[in-house]
């Protein structure tokens, strides 16, 4: 019985961490990464680059820089990381492929983040 009661309690907490929505570090990690990848994306140039893909870039990384603050992350840190990101992405080509895969991962990470960012990109505030 006693045995059966931990395992209930283990599962417990188990479960209400996850449903509680907070983020991994690597988590955070990664969608700090995403969200450099969209704003470094946001810069490239529009005879480069079509509008729909800048305009996507920067309504993306509004919407994650909102959602890392909601999830506790200081805007300090969060900006100095995007500026990591910008450092080291600018001047280079779109990548499709990593666009991509940050697509998907935040898609599956956020369930209401593709709505959320067409949503944007439709208001015209971005």
């Amino acid at each position: 019985m006693k045995k059966c009661f931990l395992i209930f309690v283990g599962l417990f907490c188990l479960t209400s961490a996850f449903a509680s929505g907070e983020l991994s570090s690597k988590d955070k990690k990664t969608t700090l990464k995403c969200t450099g990848l969209y704003y470094a994306n946001s810069m490239i140039p529009q005879g480069t680059l079509e509008l729909d893909k800048i305009v996507y870039s920067i309504a993306a990384k509004k919407f994650l820089t909102s959602y890392l603050i909601n999830q506790g992350m200081k805007e300090d840190l969060i900006n100095s990381e995007l500026n990591k990101s910008v450092d080291e992405l600018y001047g280079k080509p779109y990548d499709v492929k990593k666009t991509e895969e940050c697509n998907k991962y935040i898609y599956k990470l956020i369930p209401s983040s593709k709505k959320e960012i067409d949503k944007l990109v439709r208001s015209g505030i971005y």
